[in-house]
């Protein structure tokens, strides 16, 4: 069965009704003078289209979201406050804010909610029930949402960054309202149904981050689809470990080097070219006044820092041998840094690798998360890029072969 699309919500009608809206809002934020505010309001500017759809049609939205991982009780540094703040900045329409989810300010809002206006309600997340295993805790709560738009409301997913997860506002929800997909979650799934169904090839993919365990199912599935696979991250090191070299201090999972080795062998047999880096930045400790050299990825222990290295980055020469990969490519999906983008002196092989995508002819998606956060903190135009996606986790998963509760939800 198909999802009911929001479209179809609003050729129904939707003026006078009240709307719930699961979006994804889930922003860094930071500490200053004036408190906390958003530092990256990306998943924010994805997510007010279909808020300003419904509005303009005359709905009374209600909006649930999470932020962080707060333990199922309220904590102010997760308050969803610094994110209504900034949606009012960035939106015409009247942006209203409860003090809590389903209690007394929640109810009393959204019964005096008028046409036209979106109330934001507070973290989904403090909320224990919303995590929960228990069916019941979390159907129970999804009763109480759903008693918030009252008998004539609707259920809109819009956030793709969480269909993956089997929560209240995601999956049980969807069974007390007449339930739609959202137009953020449709274009997401356009995208990554291109990725795997009929990609443009020469198709290359780029991973990149901190663990390979964290892509194991990934590479598995893509090893047979993609043309080329870029290795990049930290998770290089327990590919190069894998392989015979010495990494220093640099992060490895010792316990994933013979599947690491497999799939070595594998993308060898089925003819994808793993494409390792060359060279590595190595740095004398994690800080980002250390001090660095690049050396090969045959001689990691052979400089300054010896056995005590930390590798932080891709090198420069491979770097330039990303890029001209991906110039060479029709297709590329790109998830996971390169490097610790966050410190200036190791951001160039994630720079350079955006700036690829970016000056690339052929269709380049950035899978979300880290990825989508470093092309808009080291200043890149977003509209360079194909398509930015909102939810690292749940592309990831999409793209491993994985059936999404969220969507499965939607769907039924």
């Amino acid at each position: 069965m198909t999802a009911a699309t929001l479209n179809t919500l609003l050729s129904d009608g939707v003026s006078g009704r009240t709307v719930l809206v699961r979006s994804d809002l889930n922003v860094p934020l930071s500490e200053g003078a004036s408190g906390r505010s958003v530092t990256d309001d990306g998943r924010i500017r994805a997510s007010l289209p279909v808020l300003e759809k419904l509005a303009a049609a005359g709905a009374r939205v209600v909006v649930t979201a999470h932020l962080g991982r707060p333990k199922g009780t309220p904590d102010p540094q997760y308050s969803l406050a610094p994110v209504a703040a900034r949606m009012a900045e960035l939106t015409q329409v009247t942006i209203r804010r409860a003090e809590d989810l389903v209690g007394p300010s929640a109810r009393t809002a959204a019964s005096e909610l008028s046409d036209g206006e979106i109330l934001l309600l507070e973290n989904v997340r403090f909320d224990p029930r919303e995590t929960s295993k228990d069916e019941a805790e979390r159907s129970q709560l999804a009763a109480e949402l759903a008693e918030l738009v009252g008998p004539k409301g609707a259920y809109v997913n819009d956030a793709f960054g969480a269909v993956h997860r089997r929560h209240a506002s995601v999956y049980d929800i969807a069974s007390r309202l007449p339930a739609y997909q959202g137009d953020l979650v449709a274009d997401e799934l356009q995208v990554l149904k291109r990725l795997t169904e009929s990609p443009q090839r020469p198709y290359t993919v780029v991973l990149g981050g901190s663990k390979v365990s964290d892509k194991l199912a990934v590479i598995e599935n893509l090893i047979p689809k993609a043309d080329a696979l870029l290795i990049g991250g930290g998770m290089v090191f327990t590919f190069a470990k894998a392989m015979g070299y010495g990494i220093g201090k640099s992060l490895v999972e010792e316990d994933k080097l013979e599947t690491v080795t497999g799939f070595i062998r594998t993308a060898e047999q089925q003819g994808c070219r793993l494409v390792l880096p060359t060279d590595i930045v190595m740095a004398s400790h994690f800080a980002a006044d250390a001090e660095y050299e690049v050396l090969g990825i045959d001689q990691l222990e052979s400089g300054a820092y010896g056995d005590q290295a930390l590798g932080l980055d891709i090198g420069p020469q491979t770097g330039e041998a990303f890029a001209a990969e991906i110039s060479g490519s029709n297709t590329v999906f790109w998830n996971g840094p390169m490097g610790v983008f966050e410190m200036e002196a190791f951001a160039s092989g994630t720079a350079s690798v955006a700036q690829a995508l970016a000056d690339s002819p052929g269709f380049t998606v950035v899978g979300g998360g880290d990825s989508a956060a470093a092309v808009r903190t080291l200043g890149f135009d977003e509209r360079a890029f194909g398509h930015i996606s909102t939810g690292g986790g749940a592309s990831l998963e999409y793209l491993e072969g994985k059936s999404l509760p969220g969507l499965e939800a939607l769907n039924a």
